[in-house]
């Protein structure tokens, strides 16, 4: 043998005991989704207050949805939803305004 050879015991002192308690994720989520809807009502009632046509009001409404849609497969859907849902109403806006023969106007956008 080795003459450095030497054998070691192991000691090991009292078990530490824990809990885990799992946290669930629901209650955060549920809470995002309704600061979503939130702000998803918020501002369709403000498009909606400028709104001349029934048509158009419907088509902003279906706006807000796919908006709202297509911001949940993001990963930030709070802060994607106003830009995507400010184009999709810019876009109907200036379809109406040609179809009712009205002059083209730029659109501003919302500076977040």
């Amino acid at each position: 043998m080795n003459a450095k050879y030497r054998r070691l015991e192991a000691e090991f002192g009292p078990d530490a005991r824990f809990e885990l308690r799992p946290v669930s994720v629901a209650p955060f989520k549920a809470v995002f989704e309704d600061q979503f809807e939130h702000l998803k009502a918020r501002l369709l009632a403000e498009s909606l207050e400028s709104v001349w046509e029934s048509q158009l009001n419907s088509d902003l409404r279906r706006a807000a949805n796919e908006a709202a849609a297509l911001a949940w497969l993001t990963q930030y859907p709070l802060l994607v939803f106003p830009v995507l849902f400010q184009e999709k109403s810019n876009k109907l806006v200036l379809r109406a305004a040609r179809h009712n023969g009205m002059p083209e106007r730029k659109c501003q956008f919302i500076a977040l």
